[in-house]
């Protein structure tokens, strides 16, 4: 047996991947928090990964919880690299492997800055690099092609929920609460990302790096819609049943 087939039978690996699933679950929580304040309030933080990362700085013991996050996600980077390699997964798959090891990536490396004292807020970062891209003549194409990618993650999260296919990650007898968590969650994602591809395409579009960003830029954009606080407070509750659905993920993950 090889290395990495061993890692892939260990103990430590499936603890790796249930503390990550977890980590995972309290971020999406804390993001929906912050928006829920957001929705009837005015909130401070960012409403987003990296604010979710923020708040759990502030909480007791922050930086221990932090670090958690980090090597829990470093292992979910690890979980889909070694499913790549062994998991003879067909190509939609694949796709779909690499894209959840460089999100799990991405807010691992932000949970580590956070706990240094490095994290700012990303999405003034966003706006620079989207002023830079359109700053070049095939840039604002570009900025489009992000968006309508983003739109069609979006899409595909939404097909995820109606048609159930996220089942297809878990093992094992799973509840009927479970299901209805996990279709409640991908749709408000997919919700989530449909808005931020709207963005990224409006502002390559009107010429307007301000309106490209994240999903704190999104959120922001429904609560100013009409009944905006009433959306705001729904995806909020989908962002969350994400979060839940994550723990129960953890516990019948498909390693």
């Amino acid at each position: 047996m090889s290395t990495a087939q061993e890692v892939r039978y260990s103990r430590t690996y499936d603890v790796g991947i249930t503390v990550g699933l977890i980590a995972y679950g309290v971020v999406h929580i804390l993001i929906a928090w912050i928006a829920l304040q957001l929705a009837w309030g005015k909130s401070s933080k960012e409403a987003s990964q990296q604010g979710a990362l923020q708040e759990l700085a502030a909480q007791p013991l922050g930086g221990v919880l932090l670090w958690v996050v980090a090597i829990g996600m470093f292992a979910l980077v690890v979980w889909r690299v070694l499913e790549l390699v062994w998991g003879h997964l067909d190509t939609q798959k694949k796709v779909s492997s690499v894209g959840r090891a460089i999100v799990y990536l991405v807010l691992g490396i932000s949970a580590v800055k956070v706990a240094v004292g490095s994290g700012g807020s990303s999405t003034g970062g966003q706006q620079t690099l989207s002023a830079r891209i359109m700053a070049h003549g095939a840039g604002r194409f570009l900025i489009v092609a992000v968006g309508v990618a983003i739109i069609g993650i979006g899409c595909y999260q939404i097909y995820k929920a109606i048609t159930k296919k996220f089942m297809e990650d878990l093992v094992g007898g799973v509840s009927e609460v479970t299901i209805l968590l996990g279709r409640i969650g991908y749709a408000a994602k997919g919700v989530a990302f449909v808005v931020v591809g709207i963005l990224f395409g409006w502002a390559a579009i009107s010429y307007d790096p301000k309106k490209a960003g994240g999903l704190d830029t999104a959120l922001h954009t429904i609560k100013d819609q009409p009944f905006g606080s009433v959306l705001l407070t729904v995806l909020a509750i989908g962002i969350a049943a994400f979060g839940f659905y994550a723990f129960s993920w953890s516990r019948n993950a498909r390693k």
